[in-house]
């Protein structure tokens, strides 16, 4: 948790305990949590993090941009026949599997690490309408299109993953500073969305965040107004960086999608404004508004069905999250919260038929029949979620809380 000077400032953060129950009992190997304290507390906590959502409403940080649009990435790496493997070679897609309607698209890489390895993936955005849609399938349904099977044809799958992913851009981007902290990195979203690339600009961010925070440090002069110092500085040097001058010129290319010509509107803008102008147009384009309230009611939507998966180019959920090395203290308390036990079904499985059990890529949420005859329950099964953070953004009524499990649990990413 974050850890607040009586005058307002961040004054740093706290660490949970460990050796905890299911019932908030202490173990034999209970361990109290750590207090660290800063000057200047740096958040980088990745998309959606924990703590910055906590940071935005205590500071207001999200006055004066627009709510934050996000897509889920899920992920897959390969060993292929080596003759091939084309090391360097970059493909991407748009569109296929979804309809026009569903931004998305895939990535796949030819890894140039000595052994016939690609890493491949799909993003789909968390602003989809049909509360049907499943991200996992849509993904393994991309795997059979006739420019990508023949490349894992006689392969093997190693590894599995999911994350989300910021997508918003410069229109979503929140005040970065505030008294005694600062954001940095994908937490506030800087991500280039049509590379679907982040890492450049969170590490430049960084840079400049230490660069502003040493000044202030060494500068003797220094009147701050709170124990917390705020570095506004960082912010002003961003906006004048190559990362605000990158993520300007592509500014406009996700929320194009949103035209009734859908995704294939989103492409003529984009060959037409930023190939030919370079995103120079004098105009910024809106979200229509959070994730979670874009879903519309099961009624109103098709099922989807999808093919079943052939065990050699497309797989089952439970037999992918398996490849992701998740794990979780059985014996520990819930990080996956309700704020209204009753929510999931008398409004999400009502209106929405569960979206829960189709948008979590591991599996974790799941309606099953009550034991006592009619009605269903919503199972949370914890010791599977890869920390993606999906359900905390998409759940049409907010009311799933995502919080730090006990120390050590979750995802064992091997070369992802």
């Amino acid at each position: 948790k974050v850890l607040f000077h009586e005058d307002g400032s961040v004054k740093g953060i706290a660490t949970n305990d460990v050796g905890i129950q299911k019932d908030g009992a202490p173990k034999a190997t209970f361990e109290r949590g750590l207090e660290l304290h800063a000057k200047v507390t740096v958040f980088a906590e990745g998309c959606h993090g924990h703590l910055a959502k906590q940071m935005y409403k205590n500071y207001n940080l999200r006055e004066k941009c627009q709510p934050q649009s996000y897509g889920i990435g899920l992920k897959e790496l390969w060993t292929i026949d080596e003759k091939k493997w084309k090391p360097g070679r970059v493909e991407h897609t748009v569109g296929w599997p979804l309809d026009r309607h569903t931004y998305g698209g895939s990535f796949l890489y030819h890894l140039n690490e000595g052994e016939p390895l690609v890493a491949l993936g799909f993003v789909v955005g968390l602003d989809y309408q049909n509360p049907y849609l499943n991200p996992f399938r849509e993904f393994q349904r991309w795997k059979h299109h006739p420019s990508v099977q023949p490349t894992l044809d006689g392969g093997t799958r190693i590894a599995y993953g999911a994350r989300a992913l910021n997508e918003g851009g410069l229109q979503s981007i929140p005040k970065l500073t505030f008294p005694g902290g600062l954001l940095i990195g994908c937490s506030p979203g800087l991500m280039n969305v049509p590379k679907i690339k982040g890492t450049h600009t969170a590490m430049k961010s960084g840079m400049l965040a230490s660069e502003a925070i040493f000044k202030q440090l060494i500068n003797e002069n220094l009147q701050s107004k709170t124990i917390g110092l705020d570095v506004q500085e960082y912010e002003e040097n961003l906006k004048n960086s190559w990362v605000w001058k990158e993520l300007y010129a592509v500014r406009n290319i996700r929320p194009s999608c949103h035209s009734v010509l859908g995704v294939y509107g989103g492409m003529i803008y984009t060959g037409i404004f930023y190939w030919l102008l370079r995103g120079m147009e004098p105009w910024t384009l809106k979200h229509p508004g959070p994730d979670f309230a874009q879903l519309k009611p099961a009624k109103d939507c098709t099922p989807i069905e999808y093919p079943k998966p052939d065990g050699k180019i497309s797989f089952d959920l439970l037999s992918s999250v398996a490849l992701s090395g998740t794990n979780h203290e059985h014996d520990q308390p819930a990080h996956l919260t309700l704020k209204d036990d009753s929510i999931p079904v008398s409004r999400n499985l009502a209106v929405f038929d569960g979206p829960e059990q189709r948008f979590c890529p591991a599996g974790v949420y799941e309606y099953i029949p009550l034991e006592t005859g009619g009605g269903s329950k919503l199972q949370i099964n914890a010791q599977n979620c890869v920390h993606c953070k999906t359900c905390d953004i998409k759940d049409p009524s907010q009311n799933i809380n995502w919080v730090v499990p006990e120390g050590g649990g979750g995802p064992a990413y091997n070369g992802m």
